[in-house]
Protein backbone atom coordinates (compact mmCIF):
# COMPACT_ATOMS: atom_id res chain seq x y z
CA UNK A 1 0.00 0.00 0.00
CA UNK A 2 1.19 3.49 -0.90
CA UNK A 3 0.46 6.69 0.99
CA UNK A 4 -0.55 10.19 -0.05
CA UNK A 5 -1.87 13.18 1.88
CA UNK A 6 -5.12 14.88 0.87
CA UNK A 7 -5.91 18.42 2.03
CA UNK A 8 -9.28 20.18 1.90
CA UNK A 9 -7.88 23.39 0.49
CA UNK A 10 -11.12 25.33 0.84
CA UNK A 11 -10.96 25.18 4.65
CA UNK A 12 -8.66 28.20 5.05
CA UNK A 13 -5.39 26.69 3.85
CA UNK A 14 -2.98 29.56 3.17
CA UNK A 15 -0.04 29.55 0.77
CA UNK A 16 2.34 29.31 3.74
CA UNK A 17 0.35 26.27 4.90
CA UNK A 18 0.71 24.65 1.47
CA UNK A 19 4.47 25.19 1.42
CA UNK A 20 4.80 23.72 4.92
CA UNK A 21 2.63 20.73 3.99
CA UNK A 22 4.59 20.06 0.80
CA UNK A 23 7.89 20.28 2.67
CA UNK A 24 6.64 17.89 5.35
CA UNK A 25 5.21 15.40 2.83
CA UNK A 26 8.45 15.36 0.84
CA UNK A 27 10.64 15.07 3.93
CA UNK A 28 8.52 12.29 5.43
CA UNK A 29 8.39 10.23 2.25
CA UNK A 30 4.72 10.48 1.31
CA UNK A 31 4.23 9.72 -2.37
CA UNK A 32 1.87 12.57 -3.20
CA UNK A 33 0.01 15.62 -1.95
CA UNK A 34 -3.52 16.06 -3.29
CA UNK A 35 -5.93 18.92 -2.77
CA UNK A 36 -9.66 19.32 -3.23
CA UNK A 37 -10.96 21.66 -5.94
CA UNK A 38 -13.51 23.87 -4.19
CA UNK A 39 -13.97 27.62 -3.82
CA UNK A 40 -16.08 27.55 -0.63
CA UNK A 41 -16.00 25.63 2.62
CA UNK A 42 -17.83 22.32 2.31
CA UNK A 43 -18.54 22.55 6.04
CA UNK A 44 -20.55 25.75 5.77
CA UNK A 45 -17.86 27.95 7.33
CA UNK A 46 -18.29 31.18 5.39
CA UNK A 47 -15.16 32.81 6.79
CA UNK A 48 -12.77 30.17 5.40
CA UNK A 49 -10.78 31.11 2.30
CA UNK A 50 -9.67 28.94 -0.64
CA UNK A 51 -6.88 29.44 -3.13
CA UNK A 52 -7.50 28.12 -6.65
CA UNK A 53 -6.66 24.43 -6.91
CA UNK A 54 -4.63 24.52 -10.12
CA UNK A 55 -2.89 27.76 -9.16
CA UNK A 56 -1.85 25.98 -5.97
CA UNK A 57 -0.69 22.85 -7.79
CA UNK A 58 1.39 24.90 -10.24
CA UNK A 59 2.93 26.88 -7.38
CA UNK A 60 3.82 23.73 -5.46
CA UNK A 61 5.19 22.13 -8.63
CA UNK A 62 7.74 24.96 -8.80
CA UNK A 63 8.93 24.64 -5.18
CA UNK A 64 9.11 20.83 -4.86
CA UNK A 65 11.35 18.30 -6.57
CA UNK A 66 9.99 14.79 -6.06
CA UNK A 67 6.51 14.98 -4.51
CA UNK A 68 3.63 14.08 -6.81
CA UNK A 69 0.77 16.59 -6.87
CA UNK A 70 -2.82 16.65 -8.02
CA UNK A 71 -6.50 17.40 -7.54
CA UNK A 72 -9.04 15.12 -5.94
CA UNK A 73 -11.14 16.06 -7.85
CA UNK A 74 -11.66 18.92 -10.33
CA UNK A 75 -15.36 19.44 -11.12
CA UNK A 76 -16.53 19.33 -14.72
CA UNK A 77 -18.69 22.34 -13.89
CA UNK A 78 -15.81 24.74 -13.13
CA UNK A 79 -13.76 24.82 -16.33
CA UNK A 80 -13.94 24.14 -20.03
CA UNK A 81 -12.15 20.82 -20.69
CA UNK A 82 -9.55 22.55 -22.85
CA UNK A 83 -8.73 24.87 -19.95
CA UNK A 84 -8.55 21.97 -17.49
CA UNK A 85 -6.27 19.99 -19.82
CA UNK A 86 -4.02 23.02 -20.27
CA UNK A 87 -3.84 23.55 -16.51
CA UNK A 88 -2.78 19.95 -15.95
CA UNK A 89 -0.21 19.98 -18.75
CA UNK A 90 1.25 23.26 -17.51
CA UNK A 91 1.63 21.86 -14.00
CA UNK A 92 3.12 18.67 -15.42
CA UNK A 93 5.80 20.67 -17.25
CA UNK A 94 6.57 22.86 -14.24
CA UNK A 95 6.94 19.75 -12.08
CA UNK A 96 8.92 17.69 -14.58
CA UNK A 97 6.19 15.06 -14.78
CA UNK A 98 4.70 14.75 -11.28
CA UNK A 99 1.02 15.64 -11.80
CA UNK A 100 -2.16 13.58 -11.42
CA UNK A 101 -5.50 14.90 -12.63
CA UNK A 102 -8.61 14.00 -10.68
CA UNK A 103 -11.94 14.63 -12.43
CA UNK A 104 -15.53 14.50 -11.20
CA UNK A 105 -19.02 15.94 -11.67
CA UNK A 106 -19.01 18.64 -8.97
CA UNK A 107 -21.51 18.48 -6.12
CA UNK A 108 -21.57 21.56 -3.85
CA UNK A 109 -24.50 23.58 -5.18
CA UNK A 110 -23.87 26.58 -2.90
CA UNK A 111 -20.45 27.37 -4.39
CA UNK A 112 -21.81 27.04 -7.91
CA UNK A 113 -24.56 29.52 -7.12
CA UNK A 114 -22.19 31.94 -5.35
CA UNK A 115 -19.53 31.91 -8.09
CA UNK A 116 -21.93 31.83 -11.02
CA UNK A 117 -21.28 28.28 -12.26
CA UNK A 118 -24.18 26.37 -13.77
CA UNK A 119 -25.31 23.44 -11.63
CA UNK A 120 -27.49 21.15 -13.75
CA UNK A 121 -29.01 17.88 -12.57
CA UNK A 122 -26.67 14.97 -11.91
CA UNK A 123 -27.49 13.24 -15.20
CA UNK A 124 -26.35 16.28 -17.16
CA UNK A 125 -23.27 16.70 -14.97
CA UNK A 126 -22.34 13.11 -15.75
CA UNK A 127 -22.79 13.80 -19.46
CA UNK A 128 -20.58 16.85 -19.18
CA UNK A 129 -17.96 14.81 -17.33
CA UNK A 130 -18.00 12.14 -20.03
CA UNK A 131 -17.38 14.74 -22.75
CA UNK A 132 -14.68 16.39 -20.65
CA UNK A 133 -12.91 13.06 -20.16
CA UNK A 134 -12.98 12.52 -23.93
CA UNK A 135 -11.57 15.96 -24.73
CA UNK A 136 -8.95 15.98 -21.97
CA UNK A 137 -7.57 12.54 -22.78
CA UNK A 138 -7.50 13.26 -26.50
CA UNK A 139 -5.80 16.61 -25.82
CA UNK A 140 -3.01 14.68 -24.09
CA UNK A 141 -2.61 12.28 -27.03
CA UNK A 142 -0.64 12.83 -30.22
CA UNK A 143 -2.18 14.45 -33.26
CA UNK A 144 -5.08 16.84 -33.88
CA UNK A 145 -8.66 15.81 -33.23
CA UNK A 146 -12.18 17.19 -33.48
CA UNK A 147 -15.08 16.57 -31.15
CA UNK A 148 -18.67 17.73 -31.43
CA UNK A 149 -20.70 16.82 -28.38
CA UNK A 150 -23.85 18.00 -26.70
CA UNK A 151 -21.97 20.29 -24.32
CA UNK A 152 -18.50 20.90 -25.85
CA UNK A 153 -16.94 21.06 -29.29
CA UNK A 154 -13.36 21.44 -30.49
CA UNK A 155 -12.16 21.59 -34.09
CA UNK A 156 -8.85 20.17 -35.35
CA UNK A 157 -7.32 20.70 -31.92
CA UNK A 158 -3.62 19.94 -31.71
CA UNK A 159 -3.05 20.88 -28.07
CA UNK A 160 0.65 21.56 -27.48
CA UNK A 161 2.72 20.88 -25.55
CA UNK A 162 1.83 17.36 -24.56
CA UNK A 163 2.29 16.25 -20.95
CA UNK A 164 5.72 15.19 -19.78
CA UNK A 165 4.13 11.93 -18.61
CA UNK A 166 2.73 9.54 -21.16
CA UNK A 167 0.09 9.06 -20.04
CA UNK A 168 -0.60 11.71 -17.43
CA UNK A 169 -2.48 9.77 -14.71
CA UNK A 170 -6.21 10.46 -14.56
CA UNK A 171 -8.06 9.72 -11.32
CA UNK A 172 -11.81 9.33 -10.98
CA UNK A 173 -13.77 8.64 -7.82
CA UNK A 174 -17.11 7.93 -6.24
CA UNK A 175 -19.20 4.82 -5.60
CA UNK A 176 -18.53 3.17 -9.00
CA UNK A 177 -22.16 2.95 -9.98
CA UNK A 178 -22.86 1.65 -13.47
CA UNK A 179 -22.17 4.81 -15.47
CA UNK A 180 -19.22 5.96 -13.37
CA UNK A 181 -17.60 2.53 -13.44
CA UNK A 182 -17.96 2.39 -17.22
CA UNK A 183 -16.31 5.80 -17.59
CA UNK A 184 -13.48 4.75 -15.28
CA UNK A 185 -12.92 1.63 -17.36
CA UNK A 186 -12.63 3.82 -20.48
CA UNK A 187 -10.57 6.71 -19.18
CA UNK A 188 -9.09 6.39 -15.67
CA UNK A 189 -5.77 5.08 -14.45
CA UNK A 190 -7.05 5.03 -10.86
CA UNK A 191 -10.41 4.95 -9.12
CA UNK A 192 -10.75 6.49 -5.66
CA UNK A 193 -13.47 5.50 -3.23
CA UNK A 194 -14.29 8.01 -0.48
CA UNK A 195 -14.97 7.26 3.20
CA UNK A 196 -15.97 3.68 2.47
CA UNK A 197 -15.81 0.76 4.88
CA UNK A 198 -13.57 -2.16 3.78
CA UNK A 199 -16.51 -4.26 2.57
CA UNK A 200 -17.83 -1.29 0.57
CA UNK A 201 -14.39 -0.74 -0.96
CA UNK A 202 -14.25 -4.40 -1.94
CA UNK A 203 -17.68 -4.16 -3.57
CA UNK A 204 -16.58 -1.09 -5.53
CA UNK A 205 -13.53 -3.03 -6.67
CA UNK A 206 -15.69 -5.87 -7.97
CA UNK A 207 -17.87 -3.43 -9.92
CA UNK A 208 -14.78 -1.80 -11.42
CA UNK A 209 -13.31 -5.17 -12.39
CA UNK A 210 -16.58 -6.11 -14.10
CA UNK A 211 -16.68 -2.77 -15.96
CA UNK A 212 -13.11 -3.24 -17.16
CA UNK A 213 -13.84 -6.76 -18.37
CA UNK A 214 -16.91 -5.53 -20.22
CA UNK A 215 -14.80 -2.81 -21.87
CA UNK A 216 -12.10 -5.30 -22.86
CA UNK A 217 -9.58 -3.85 -20.40
CA UNK A 218 -7.35 -5.77 -18.02
CA UNK A 219 -8.86 -4.99 -14.57
CA UNK A 220 -5.36 -5.01 -13.06
CA UNK A 221 -4.52 -1.89 -15.06
CA UNK A 222 -7.02 0.22 -13.06
CA UNK A 223 -5.63 1.02 -9.60
CA UNK A 224 -7.97 1.14 -6.61
CA UNK A 225 -7.46 3.78 -3.91
CA UNK A 226 -9.20 5.17 -0.84
CA UNK A 227 -9.57 8.71 0.48
CA UNK A 228 -10.35 8.62 4.19
CA UNK A 229 -10.23 10.85 7.23
CA UNK A 230 -7.64 9.95 9.85
CA UNK A 231 -7.02 10.76 13.50
CA UNK A 232 -4.01 9.26 15.25
CA UNK A 233 -2.45 9.43 18.68
CA UNK A 234 0.34 7.60 20.50
CA UNK A 235 -2.05 7.04 23.39
CA UNK A 236 -5.64 7.78 24.37
CA UNK A 237 -4.81 11.24 25.69
CA UNK A 238 -3.14 12.33 22.44
CA UNK A 239 -5.90 10.73 20.38
CA UNK A 240 -8.59 12.57 22.35
CA UNK A 241 -6.75 15.88 21.94
CA UNK A 242 -6.59 15.41 18.17
CA UNK A 243 -10.25 14.43 18.07
CA UNK A 244 -11.10 17.70 19.81
CA UNK A 245 -9.04 19.69 17.31
CA UNK A 246 -10.81 17.87 14.48
CA UNK A 247 -14.20 18.67 16.01
CA UNK A 248 -13.30 22.36 15.99
CA UNK A 249 -12.80 22.10 12.21
CA UNK A 250 -15.81 19.97 11.31
CA UNK A 251 -18.32 21.10 13.91
CA UNK A 252 -19.01 17.46 14.82
CA UNK A 253 -18.71 16.01 18.30
CA UNK A 254 -15.29 14.87 19.50
CA UNK A 255 -16.41 11.24 19.72
CA UNK A 256 -13.35 8.99 19.71
CA UNK A 257 -15.42 5.80 19.67
CA UNK A 258 -17.35 6.95 16.60
CA UNK A 259 -14.13 7.99 14.86
CA UNK A 260 -12.73 4.51 15.45
CA UNK A 261 -15.79 3.10 13.68
CA UNK A 262 -16.04 5.57 10.81
CA UNK A 263 -12.49 6.76 10.11
CA UNK A 264 -8.85 5.67 10.27
CA UNK A 265 -8.61 6.45 13.96
CA UNK A 266 -6.69 5.17 16.94
CA UNK A 267 -3.14 4.39 17.94
CA UNK A 268 -0.62 3.54 15.20
CA UNK A 269 -1.23 -0.17 15.73
CA UNK A 270 -4.98 0.31 15.38
CA UNK A 271 -4.58 2.36 12.19
CA UNK A 272 -2.27 -0.30 10.72
CA UNK A 273 -4.81 -3.02 11.54
CA UNK A 274 -7.61 -1.06 9.88
CA UNK A 275 -5.49 -0.42 6.80
CA UNK A 276 -4.78 -4.15 6.57
CA UNK A 277 -8.52 -4.63 6.09
CA UNK A 278 -8.46 -2.17 3.20
CA UNK A 279 -5.39 -3.85 1.75
CA UNK A 280 -7.28 -7.14 1.78
CA UNK A 281 -10.17 -5.36 0.04
CA UNK A 282 -7.89 -4.43 -2.86
CA UNK A 283 -6.94 -0.87 -1.94
CA UNK A 284 -3.49 -0.07 -3.33
CA UNK A 285 -3.11 3.56 -2.22
CA UNK A 286 -4.64 5.60 0.59
CA UNK A 287 -5.11 9.38 0.48
CA UNK A 288 -5.08 10.47 4.12
CA UNK A 289 -7.61 13.28 4.49
CA UNK A 290 -5.86 15.65 6.90
CA UNK A 291 -8.49 18.10 8.08
CA UNK A 292 -6.39 19.65 10.87
CA UNK A 293 -3.90 20.67 8.23
CA UNK A 294 -1.49 22.59 10.45
CA UNK A 295 -0.87 19.52 12.62
CA UNK A 296 2.30 18.30 10.93
CA UNK A 297 3.15 16.13 13.94
CA UNK A 298 0.26 13.83 12.99
CA UNK A 299 1.89 13.28 9.59
CA UNK A 300 5.21 12.58 11.30
CA UNK A 301 3.56 9.92 13.45
CA UNK A 302 1.93 8.26 10.42
CA UNK A 303 5.25 8.29 8.55
CA UNK A 304 7.18 6.89 11.49
CA UNK A 305 4.83 4.20 12.77
CA UNK A 306 2.22 3.36 10.10
CA UNK A 307 3.85 3.63 6.68
CA UNK A 308 6.80 1.32 7.53
CA UNK A 309 4.36 -1.52 8.26
CA UNK A 310 3.48 -1.54 4.53
CA UNK A 311 6.99 -1.16 3.13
Amino acid sequence: MRFAVMIEGQEDVTWDDWVALAEACGRLGFEALFRSDHYMSVMGAGDRASLDAWGTVCGLAAVTSSLRLGTLVSPATFRHPSVLAKNAVTADHISGGRIELGMGTGWLEAEHRAYGFAFPALGERMSRLEEQLEIVTRSFARGPFSFDGQHYAVAELAALPKPVQDPLPLVMGGAAKKRGAALAARFASEYNVVHAAPDEAAAVGRRLDAACEQAGRDPRSLRHSLMHQFVIGRDESELRARAERLAAVTGAAADVAELRRSALAGTPDEVVARLREYEAAGIERVMLQHLVHRDLEALELIAAEVVPAFA
